[in-house]
């Protein structure tokens, strides 16, 4: 087992350096790069964090888009309405990790809440959702997806065990007021603690 982990490792690590980061380099702007670093910086590493090289953007910084993104407007519903910073903070505070993919297939959002259970970073915006999966869950993905467009079920559901914890993720088919599709919701939820309730908890 060690010698096989050391000559996969060993030959990561030479793609890494002789095929990956030389092409990479060839292809990515210097705005991409300060883009991937902070988001490399919310992933976390494995071993150490990098210190930032001179010249390089602060963790601290703010790209002018974001700036002229910011939005102190509401966002209106038929039931009420929200400034978007409240939207915003109520949507991180679920106890669900959500992502939002739109009817191209396209990921559109995603929700940070403290503990989240499966890393996303803002790269994954735009993207088709097909190339955030791994080829051999591929098909399984695209199955569903057309049978929400083609209104064959509503929902899908699926449970895994990760690190002790027992994970359930859904994903449901968004539909507006006519019925038409606009999307498909994932809902991620770590129901270990859940599964474990028992008689009742009243508030009187």
């Amino acid at each position: 087992l060690a010698k096989s982990t050391g000559n996969m490792l060993s030959s990561h690590f030479y793609k890494e350096s002789n095929i990956l980061f030389p092409a990479a380099l060839k292809v990515i702007s210097e705005d991409e790069w300060k883009d991937i670093r902070k988001q490399c910086d919310e992933l976390g590493y494995c071993c150490f964090t990098p210190e930032y090289a001179k010249g390089v953007v602060q963790p601290t910084e703010e790209s002018a888009s974001q700036t002229a993104l910011a939005d102190t407007g509401k966002v209106l519903f038929e039931t009420g309405e929200f400034l978007t910073e409240e939207l915003e903070a109520v949507l991180n505070t679920l106890p669900v990790d959500i992502t939002f993919v739109d009817k191209e297939d396209r990921v559109r959002y995603f929700s940070q809440s403290k503990e989240r259970i499966f890393p996303r970073t803002k790269a994954i915006i735009g993207r088709k959702v097909q190339q955030c999966h791994p080829q051999k869950s591929l098909h399984v993905v695209e199955e569903i997806l057309n049978d929400f467009k083609e209104n064959k079920r509503e929902e899908a559901g699926f449970w895994i065990n990760m690190g002790g914890r027992l994970i359930y993720i859904r994903y449901f088919a968004v539909r507006d007021k006519a019925e038409k599709y606009v999307g498909c919701l994932e809902v991620t939820q770590d129901i270990t603690d859940i599964k474990k309730i028992e008689a009742e908890k009243r508030l009187l």
